[in-house]
């Protein structure tokens, strides 16, 4: 009996170079549209002053918290579409985005209410500075009312890529944060709206984005109804990406608390390298991307081999384009940090930062090549484990020590190089071995 159409045959769709760019592309653009609003956002808003791009600093912060729980889902959603999209049933690929997405507008609106609720609170458990922490808050209570459609979007884009969709993911991210960058600026400037039109903005792009996935999914298939056992058992085998997206999300907090103790300079200038940083992150994920659906599809197959090869390919892409990155960055380093603000203080504490930027980018292109292999291979216990020691032996105590003894950004910016090296590490060992290429449509 021959396979479905659609289904992953290695004869039929052999992880090359062209195969990979071919997801790999369209992901880019998917991943760098909200980062590149960020940035357009944070040089909008640092015009208006170092305060208003402190307030932006800590409300964003907080409401990575959301990113975190998108990119879980989509990365959750994607690994489980994959493989049974590579098996052969592309209805139950697309029935697992059913399902995230109910368990993602459930997350997203738990999520809003606590940013409402609670902005107040968080900006000031956040900020040194009263005066930031009441601009933080006013931008973060309107700013969480996106994390439904943030959320709803994510999931969609997590399917998409586990049947191999690359082009539909593009357009509806593309247009909604295209939308919204126009708006930035008007609300912002001509109708005199400051941090509360930057808010506005986010909120319209996050909710376009999610309405535009769910009318993806809803055209797909009409079997729309929630089942609760499979939410849930979602929601237990996602538990590994969880703690490991907790890790992450400690580590930023606390960094951005401590860079927020040496002041509205610092915490300026953390912002723009953090941003910075996550902008290369996703944009560097694209392969990662590319690696979550081939590598799923491949072991969902039964092919192990072809899983191996994607896995060396993306590696060497990841690596290449982390240099290239670094480059550009170093190249940069005396212009950059004026398009975001014209502040001198800003300027001085990010020249501290730069030299760790630029030096830790080549290491992070493999750490995210491999994680993006791992997820596809459904090895997210061993992720898990790796991350959360990084970050509890590395980062943490490195940055609070920053603190202690008022080393500065260097110290923070230190804390970030421990824990990216560990990972790397790590990873480059579990990548040799065999035991992460299982085979099968489960693992």
């Amino acid at each position: 009996m021959s396979p479905p159409a659609d289904a992953y045959t290695p004869s039929r769709r052999t992880a090359t170079a062209r195969r990979i760019a071919g997801l790999a592309l369209p992901a880019l653009v998917v991943l760098a549209a909200e980062p590149l609003y960020v940035l357009v956002d944070t040089a909008v808003v640092g015009h208006l002053g170092s305060v208003p791009l402190a307030a932006v600093a800590i409300g964003g912060t907080v409401m990575s918290l959301a990113v975190w729980f998108g990119t879980l889902m989509a990365y959750g959603t994607t690994g489980r579409a994959a493989r049974r999209f590579g098996a052969g049933d592309r209805a139950a690929a697309v029935a697992e985005g059913v399902q995230a997405s109910w368990l993602a507008l459930g997350v997203g609106l738990v999520l809003a209410l606590i940013g409402v609720i609670a902005s107040a609170p968080l900006a000031g458990l956040l900020a040194g500075d009263p005066e930031i922490a009441e601009a933080a808050a006013g931008w973060l209570r309107i700013a969480a009312l996106g994390a439904p459609g943030l959320l709803l979007a994510a999931a969609g884009n997590g399917w998409m890529r586990g049947v191999q969709d690359a082009r539909r993911p593009l357009w509806i991210v593309l247009g909604a944060n295209v939308l919204s960058a126009v708006l930035c600026p008007i609300l912002v400037y001509p109708m005199g709206l400051g941090l509360t039109g930057s808010a506005i903005a986010n909120v319209t792009a996050q909710t376009v984005g999610g309405a535009l996935f769910l009318a993806a999914l809803i055209r797909q298939t009409r079997q729309l109804r929630p089942i609760p056992s499979v939410i849930a058992s979602q929601v237990v085998l996602g538990r590994d990406l969880l703690i490991r997206g907790a890790a992450f999300q400690v580590c930023f907090l606390s960094a951005t608390a401590v860079a927020a103790r040496f002041g509205v300079a610092a915490v300026g200038a953390h912002q723009i390298a953090l941003q910075l940083w996550f902008f290369a992150a996703l944009a560097l994920d694209a392969v990662a991307i590319a690696a979550q659906s081939l590598v799923g599809a491949a072991l969902g197959a039964g092919d192990a081999d072809e899983a191996r090869d994607v896995a060396r390919r993306v590696t060497l892409a990841g690596g290449v384009a982390a240099v290239a990155f670094a480059v550009l960055a170093a190249a940069g380093a005396s212009v950059v940090p004026g398009w975001f603000t014209p502040d001198p203080a800003v300027h001085e504490q990010a020249a501290i930062v730069w030299p760790w930027f630029v030096a830790l980018l080549p290491f992070a292109g493999i750490v995210y090549a491999l994680d993006g292999v791992l997820i596809g291979a459904g090895d997210v216990a061993f992720l898990r484990t790796l991350t959360a020691l990084s970050a509890l032996l590395g980062f943490l105590p490195a940055i609070w020590l920053a603190y202690a003894f008022d080393l500065g950004l260097g110290g923070v910016w230190a804390g970030l190089g421990l824990f990216t090296l560990a990972r790397f590490a790590g990873l480059l060992l579990r990548w040799r071995s065999p035991r992460w290429a299982v085979t099968g449509a489960t693992r």
